[in-house]
């Protein structure tokens, strides 16, 4: 029989995490967890609250209301992937905003936050056969999966297929606006005190500026079917 394991994929904004990790479950028959939603679906209950916007941000009542937050994910049969409910809604479009993105780096840089995502993470990966995409997988969530990747390329190319994905889904934005955000993101997520986005040691590193969807997927099962 054919091992289980854990994949870690960590890395940049828009650097295709999640279409790859979502590949490699479905071939696999995996788990798939996006955290980047758990953190955005986090963002949009604070953004529903007043508790942030792009002038101000209280994270003092935020925290105060973290037991509020039921986060979950049902799978969609129709998409082929796992939807975010926030507290038993769906909110899978609404999470997918530049306005969430302008916030979410913030929202995800409060230590109460992420040791509260982080246990909810470890309890969905304790049985392996597992997938996650996010920022601290490798290094904090799973320090010992057996296959750890690291996502990056260039803010240029990533800022344009975000714009284009934006742009497909009908939403009203500007290339300058994107470039922007996916550069702070980087800045926040890079230097935030508590689980910033680092490399881990033992990460397998991916610059997919100029790589086909095809190459990666291919190059990363190789991978993968090494450990298993």
């Amino acid at each position: 029989m054919t091992k289980k394991i854990t994949i870690a994929i960590d890395g940049f904004s828009s650097t295709g995490k999640s279409t790859i990790a979502k590949q490699l479950a479905k071939k696999l028959e995996y788990i798939y967890v996006d955290t980047g939603a758990m953190y955005r679906a986090v963002t949009l209950y604070a953004m529903q609250q007043n508790y942030i916007s792009e002038t101000f941000f209280n994270p003092n009542d935020l925290v105060a209301d973290l037991d509020n937050i039921s986060l979950s994910f049902t799978f969609n049969e129709q998409l082929g992937f796992a939807e975010m409910f926030l507290n038993n809604t769906n909110v899978e479009k609404e999470i997918r905003t530049i306005e969430v993105s302008k916030l979410v780096s913030k929202v995800a840089a409060i230590s109460e936050v992420r040791k509260k995502l982080v246990k909810k993470q470890q309890e969905m990966g304790k049985n392996k056969g597992i997938v996650m995409d996010g920022r601290d997988i490798g290094t904090v969530v799973f320090p010992n999966a057996e296959l750890k990747l690291f996502m990056t390329a260039s803010a240029d190319k990533r800022a344009t297929r975000r714009y284009k994905e934006l742009l497909d889904r009908g939403d009203k934005v500007k290339y300058e606006e994107i470039l922007q955000n996916v550069q702070e993101r980087d800045r926040i997520d890079s230097t935030r005190e508590d689980s910033p986005l680092i490399k881990a040691e033992d990460a397998i590193e991916f610059d997919n500026s100029d790589m086909g969807l095809k190459e990666q997927f291919d190059r990363i099962m190789s991978l993968v079917n090494a450990r298993i």
